[in-house]
C-alpha cells in the first residue's frame, strides 16, 4: 500500500534520466530546451541526473550547469565532425565489421575537451549515475558523484566519463582511463540504454525510504528518437553481421529502453514508497523516415529532422501537467 503523506511531510527525491542514442541525443536535448525556456535550468530541479551514452553527455552538461540550448548546439554544430560521412560508405561498413571501428574518437575527445574543459565529476552540481561497461572486469560500471562513504569518481574528468559511456562497440574505440588502473570501458548502452532503473536503485539504496532523508521518489525519463515504424514484412530470414550492420546495435538499444519503461510502469504501482514515474516518449517515425534516425547519421537533413521532432515533443511536454509538476519545487539534496 502506498504511504499517504501530507504536503508538509512530502520530501521527494527527484531524478532526471536520459536515454542513449548517438546523434539522436539532439532530440532529448531539444525537448529539455523547451522545458528550460519555461522553467530555467533543469539541473536546479533534480537531485540526480542519469544518462547513458549520448544521454550521459547531456546529463554531465546539465549537472555542470550548462543550458540545454548549448548542448543542442553542440550536436547541431559538431555532429558531422563526430560522425563524418565516408566518401565510400561500403568501405566504412567493411572497416566497421572487420577492423578497428567505424570512427576515431580523436575528434570527439577534442570536442568534449572544448565543451567540458578540465572539469571533473567533483565539480558537478547534482548527483549523477552514468553507466558504462568495464571490459577489463567483465561487468557493468556506473560513474557517480561521490556521496556518503563513496570515494571513487570525483577526481575523474568529465571528458573521460563521457567517452567511457559512449564508446559504442564497432563505432568507437574502447575508452581507457589511466586513473582506474587503465581499465577499458565501452558504451553503457550494452546493458542500460535507459538508465532509469539505475537511478531508482541508487535512490532507494541511499536516499529514499525509512530512516533516510527522503520519503518519496519522482522520476522523469526522456526517450531518444526511435524507429517506431518497424520493418516491412518479407525481410530475408538469413542475415549476416554485415547485413544487419548498425541496425543490430540500434535494435538492442531500443529493446532495452522499451522494456525498462514497461517494467517501471508495473513496478511503481507495487512499491510501499510513493513513486511518480513519467516517460517522455519518442515522436513517431515512419518506416520511410527511418534512414534519418540512425545512431550516426549526422547529415544536414537528418539533423533538421531530429531537431524538428524534438521541437514537436518539447512543445507538448512543456504544457503537460504530469511533466510540469516536476518543476514546481527545486531540488532538495545539497551537494
Amino acid at each position: 500500500m502506498t504511504q499517504l503523506l501530507t504536503s508538509e511531510d512530502y520530501k521527494p527525491f527527484k531524478i532526471l534520466c536520459i536515454d542513449g542514442g548517438g546523434i539522436k541525443g539532439l532530440y532529448s536535448a531539444t525537448v529539455l530546451e523547451h522545458l528550460e525556456q519555461r522553467f530555467g535550468l533543469c539541473g536546479e530541479y533534480f537531485d540526480m541526473i542519469c544518462g547513458t551514452s549520448t544521454g550521459g553527455l547531456i546529463a554531465l552538461g546539465l549537472a555542470l550547469g550548462k543550458p540545454s540550448k548549448e548542448i543542442s548546439r553542440l550536436y547541431m554544430e559538431e555532429g558531422s565532425k563526430i560522425f563524418p560521412r565516408s566518401i565510400v560508405p561500403f568501405v566504412a561498413r567493411i572497416r566497421q565489421a572487420l577492423w578497428g571501428g567505424k570512427y576515431s574518437d580523436k575528434r570527439l575527445r577534442k570536442i568534449l575537451e572544448t565543451f567540458f574543459q578540465e572539469k571533473k565529476v567533483g565539480d558537478l552540481n547534482n548527483l549523477i549515475c552514468i553507466p558504462s561497461y568495464s571490459v577489463t572486469d567483465a561487468r557493468p560500471w556506473v560513474f557517480k558523484r561521490d556521496h556518503g562513504l563513496l570515494d571513487r569518481d570525483n577526481g575523474t574528468t568529465l571528458v573521460d566519463v563521457a567517452l567511457a559511456t559512449s564508446a559504442a562497440p564497432t563505432f568507437f574505440p574502447l575508452c581507457e582511463i589511466p586513473g582506474y588502473d587503465h581499465k577499458q570501458f565501452i558504451d553503457g548502452g550494452v546493458w542500460a540504454n535507459n538508465p532509469t532503473l539505475i537511478g531508482i536503485i541508487e535512490a532507494l539504496t541511499y536516499f529514499v525510504g525509512k530512516d533516510k532523508s527522503f520519503n518519496a521518489l519522482e522520476v522523469l525519463s526522456i526517450s531518444s528518437l526511435n524507429n517506431t515504424g518497424g520493418k516491412s514484412v518479407g525481410l530475408s530470414r538469413h542475415r549476416s553481421f554485415m547485413r544487419w550492420g548498425a541496425d543490430l546495435f540500434d535494435i538492442s538499444l531500443n529493446g532495452q529502453s522499451a522494456f525498462t519503461d514497461y517494467f517501471l510502469q508495473k513496478l511503481c504501482g507495487m512499491n510501499d514508497i510513493k513513486v511518480k514515474y513519467v516517460r517522455i516518449p519518442s515522436e513517431m517515425v515512419s518506416s520511410e523516415q527511418q534512414h534519418l534516425v540512425k545512431l550516426d547519421c549526422a547529415k544536414t537533413n537528418a539533423i533538421r529532422f531530429i531537431r524538428g521532432k524534438g521541437n514537436d515533443r518539447g512543445t507538448i511536454a512543456k504544457k503537460d501537467p504530469a511533466i510540469t509538476d516536476f518543476f514546481k519545487t527545486r531540488k532538495l539534496y545539497n551537494i
